[in-house]
């Protein structure tokens, strides 16, 4: 240790406590940092290191909404998706939300998505 540090510590230790505690409090402020002592606690459940969550691969197109003037177009589109009749078709639509293609990969669920939004319809993925 350097005569200089040597010199400060013996300073320190001729310090009351309170002078101390105010120095303490002094050079937190002047430096920015913190002095108290951090509390660490282990916990081995919680410290365990988990796997990752399995990315999702299968997703379901939900068509949320269908605009009363757009019923038409996206009845049109519901029926080439699911091969529904007509009447099927209508009350499919009519009845949204409804899930319109389950546990497809994302790229197909995200081209079912745009088709649908294109004619109007709200769609969501899940």
């Amino acid at each position: 240790m350097s005569d200089k540090n040597f010199a400060i510590l013996e300073q320190i230790k001729s310090l009351t406590i309170l002078e101390t505690a105010q120095l303490v409090k002094q050079i937190e402020a002047t430096f920015g940092v913190d002095a108290s002592p951090l509390q660490v606690i282990i916990n081995p459940e919680k410290d365990e290191p988990k796997p990752p969550e399995p990315a999702q691969t299968e997703f379901d197109v939900i068509l949320e909404e269908v605009p009363a003037d757009k019923k038409i177009a996206v009845l049109k589109v519901v029926r080439t998706l699911t091969g529904l009749g007509l009447k099927e078709a209508k009350d499919f639509v009519e009845s949204a939300p409804q899930v319109v293609k389950e546990a497809i990969a994302l790229t197909d669920a995200q081209e079912i998505k745009q088709h649908l939004e294109s004619v109007g319809a709200k769609v969501s993925l899940k």
